[in-house]
């Protein structure tokens, strides 16, 4: 999906044209409350800058967004307690990313029952460490 900054409900929501419960702001980014609310505190963290997703996302903005994600994820513990929380980030439809502008999703946890789960099988019995050694070898060739 295609999407551009003048038809971005996240660059609408940072630029206070669509109203949402603020939790931060700075210069570069924004954060505030999913309206899903999966779990008390779910909150989102966008870069003002749009970018489709993680791909798209210049080093500059990446590194302002990720700078603000320790102190926001402290401060949910600190007023909530939860017993733990996860950071999640969906990029590209076929992964859950419904809202084209990257953006991170802090989930505090409560406990089994608390509306969220992530679910994946292990396939550690496939991969001998020469495997994953080639596995390693062939992502580390692409990085530029």
């Amino acid at each position: 999906m295609s999407q551009t900054k003048d038809d971005c409900l996240f660059c609408k929501i940072a630029a206070g044209e669509i109203p949402s419960a603020k939790v931060y702001e700075d210069e570069d980014v924004y954060a505030f409350l999913d309206i899903s609310q999966v779990t008390k505190g779910h909150t989102l963290v966008i870069p003002k800058t749009h970018a489709k997703n993680i791909y798209e996302t210049p080093d500059d903005v990446a590194e302002k967004l990720f700078k603000q994600v320790p102190k926001l994820a402290q401060a949910i513990k600190d007023t909530y307690q939860p017993e733990g929380l996860n950071i999640l980030n969906n990029n590209e439809e076929p992964a859950g990313q419904s809202v084209f502008h990257l953006h991170l999703h802090l989930i505090p946890r409560y406990g089994k029952g608390d509306g969220f789960g992530a679910v994946w099988k292990t396939h550690e019995d496939k991969y001998n460490q020469d495997d994953l050694q080639t596995i390693a070898t062939e992502i580390n060739q692409q990085i530029k």
